[in-house]
This record gives C-alpha cells, sequence and structure tokens, in this order.
C-alpha cells in the first residue's frame, strides 16, 4: 500500500455536533459517547473544535463544541482507506457507487456518510448515538484526472462517467 503514500497526502475525518449539543446531557453523554465511536473507527482519539464566534441564531457560544475532527496519515490512513473501500461502502444501504463530482478540481475525494452505523467497529444494540460524518482524502498531486486513475486503480467504487440528463426539444 506505499502506492496509496505516495498519492494522498492524509485522511480527515469530520463529524459535526453542533445541533446535538441542543440536548440535554450533551457534554456528559452524547459528546463522550461520539469520541468514543470516531475512535473506535479510526484508531485515534479525536480533537474537539470549539465556535470561533457566537451565533444566536444556531445557539452557539464562543467555546462550545461544534465538532469532532481526526487527521490520519501513514500506517492508520491506509488501514482507514482499505476498510472504507472495501468494507463500509458496500455496507452503505442502496449504495450505487460514488459520483465522480466527490472528487474536487484538485484532486481530494470527498464522502459524505449519513450514518456511522455502516462501520464494523460500531454495534448497532449498543450504540446510543446517531451522526454522520465527512471524510476526505486530501491528495498530494493537484491534477483531478490523475487522481480519478489513482481512485479507479485502488478500486474506489466510482460511477462511470455520468451522463447528463436529457431535455425534451421544444417543438
Amino acid at each position: 500500500m506505499e502506492k496509496i503514500r505516495e498519492k494522498i497526502e492524509k485522511v480527515v475525518i469530520n463529524a459535526g455536533v453542533g445541533r446535538q449539543s441542543q440536548g440535554a446531557n450533551f457534554k456528559d453523554k452524547t459528546l463522550p459517547e461520539i469520541t468514543k465511536e470516531l475512535a473506535a473507527i479510526t484508531g485515534q482519539r479525536p480533537i474537539h473544535m470549539p465556535a470561533k464566534k457566537s451565533i444566536a441564531g444556531f445557539k452557539t457560544r464562543v467555546g462550545d463544541t461544534i465538532g469532532i475532527k481526526i487527521t490520519l496519515r501513514r500506517n492508520k490512513m491506509d488501514d482507514f482507506l482499505k476498510r472504507l473501500i472495501h468494507v463500509v461502502l458496500p455496507r452503505v444501504k442502496d449504495f450505487r457507487g460514488l459520483s465522480r463530482k466527490n472528487v474536487d478540481k484538485a484532486g481530494n475525494l470527498n464522502i459524505g456518510l449519513k450514518d456511522q452505523l455502516v462501520f464494523p467497529e460500531i454495534d448497532p444494540n449498543t450504540s446510543k448515538v446517531n451522526f454522520g460524518m465527512q471524510i476526505t482524502a486530501v491528495s498530494k498531486t493537484k491534477d483531478r484526472d490523475k487522481m480519478l486513475d489513482f481512485y479507479k486503480e485502488i478500486r474506489v467504487p466510482l460511477k462511470a462517467k455520468e451522463e447528463k440528463k436529457k431535455t425534451k426539444a421544444k417543438s
């Protein structure tokens, strides 16, 4: 898997918890549970991202935890990407492949998961919280076409070229 390290710099996992922070016992029960589950998924303890500004509409204050972030590199990155591609994505309900639009112009692969229960490390019977996450594989090569070929080579399930929707011609 040295091939992955040549092309991918790091994998960043983000989980937003701003909406859940409004619930009762967030700091005592919910936040530690989310932290524990993300640590089990990635093998690394996440860091808590505080709010930089108070926003009344979102009921946030400066310093409130609004997100959790983990950055994986080297061996942990390799292991996580292998598990994501070969185990987790096939477990996603109604999964038909990732859109090519998930690869941005710099070659970064962005995947959003609505539920953490697709990871085999999480037991759905004992999980007390439900949260989604954003996974970003940051590329060293800043070329979208080269990275699309690379993702196909490491078997990331990308859809074939997407066809444009045909519109009816007015007559």
